[in-house]
């Protein structure tokens, strides 16, 4: 049972850490974690499953492209901002409303949904981070809150129930819209940063799916 836990606290900080990488633009800092021994044992280990090994490998080679830049926290924040804070004829916009939407306007249905679903379950969204409940980001965020959600149920029928709640999150929520996302950032983030981390990540829920299925 413990080790079922543990397994399940990774793959919640994983869900946390992609939320975090489409929040907003990375600092400093941040960088200077991407480029340090953690981050590339982190990514090691999660290359070591063969669904994610090329992703991975991918997403690597973004990285260490991205240190040999004259100045890489400001040349990443202009791509975030150009992908994510433009305009859908130029940037990849991380909302569900604009991909599966009816309007092609923000705050859509899969907003109104979301949003209703995170009351649902009792998760509330960051209060820092104002943006429509169908953000990638937010999206991400609940995800990870669910899955520790599951750890914390007392009988093997709800923590059963919490992890068919998270398949079907995957099923109709994310996978509905992330691989049209993810192609979008493939087509408009020349330098190709986000770009690999979208893949990354639609290789990572794909590969959960599988897990909850039981595959």
């Amino acid at each position: 049972m413990q080790e079922f836990i543990a397994f399940n606290e990774q793959r919640a900080e994983i869900y946390w850490w992609m939320s975090s990488l489409f929040a907003r633009e990375l600092s400093d800092a941040d960088l200077h974690e991407y480029h340090g021994g953690e981050m590339y044992t982190f990514l090691s280990g999660l290359g070591m499953t063969e669904e994610l090994k090329a992703p991975v490998d991918n997403f690597r080679a973004a990285i260490t492209k991205s240190n040999a830049r004259s100045d890489e926290q400001l040349e990443l924040a202009a791509d975030f901002c150009g992908l994510f804070l433009s305009t859908p004829k130029s940037g990849a916009l991380p909302y569900a409303s604009m991909y599966v939407g009816k309007t092609g306007l923000l705050n859509d249905k899969p907003a109104q949904e979301m949003h209703e679903l995170m009351a649902s379950f009792d998760i509330a969204q960051r209060k820092e981070f104002n943006e429509p409940a169908d953000h990638l980001a937010i999206e991400l965020d609940f995800m990870g809150n669910l899955i520790i959600l599951g750890n914390q149920q007392q009988t093997e029928e709800q923590r059963e129930a919490l992890m068919q709640s998270q398949l079907s999150f995957i099923n109709t929520i994310l996978l509905n819209w992330l691989p049209l996302f993810t192609k979008e950032c493939q087509l408009r983030d020349q330098f190709g940063f986000y770009a690999a981390a979208a893949n990354l990540l639609l290789a990572f829920c794909e590969l959960d799916k599988k897990f909850l299925i039981g595959e």
